[in-house]
């Protein structure tokens, strides 16, 4: 797991290089005492979920490697 900090709209880049077309954006929006407000940029036909509605979606309740709330 690759684990970083950003401040307040500092953003992430993952892809988007040779060999990986699709890029996908992290930026984080607001910070405001414990909770942190993120937006994600990505391709429409990919699909983002928090883990718990991917678990539904898949039915795989308890089997998930994401953390149980995002």
């Amino acid at each position: 797991m690759l684990v970083l900090s950003r401040k307040s709209q500092e953003a992430v880049v993952i892809g988007g290089s040779d060999g990986f077309h699709r890029m996908f954006r992290v930026k984080v929006l607001e910070i405001r005492g414990a909770n942190v407000k993120l937006g994600f940029e990505v391709d429409a036909d990919v699909p983002v979920h928090r883990a718990e509605v991917r678990e539904r979606i898949h039915g795989e309740a308890g089997q998930s490697d994401y953390p149980a709330t995002i």
